[in-house]
């Protein structure tokens, strides 16, 4: 399922609030903040162009990463997406920001 994965399905999510499946079963709202396309990281012969995902909690939570679940427009619900904390960087250090690759 995560090779049909397109950077089109997260572009629906951008400002949306979502609800992240965390590996322990619990749910955590995140919203989506931020999509890069990366033209050049793209391997001969593959399909899709590579690309990161930003999202950031709207509450306070210990979760740093491991394999989610998600609901994505198109697709239904996307199982094993790996997601990874960053630090805040000078946002809120009470709220979770993080990342997602799909190469």
């Amino acid at each position: 399922m995560l090779q049909r994965v397109h950077s089109s399905h997260f572009q629906l999510l951008l400002g949306q609030t979502r609800t992240l499946t965390l590996p322990d079963g619990s749910s955590l709202p995140v919203r989506f903040e931020h999509l890069e396309e990366i033209p050049r990281a793209k391997m001969p012969n593959a399909e899709r162009i590579p690309f990161n995902v930003e999202l950031n909690s709207l509450q306070s939570t210990d979760f740093v990463d491991g394999l989610c679940a998600m609901e994505v427009p198109e697709l239904g619900r996307l199982e094993g997406v790996f997601v990874s904390r960053v630090p805040p960087m000078g946002r809120d250090p009470a709220l979770g920001y993080f990342y997602i690759a799909f190469n």
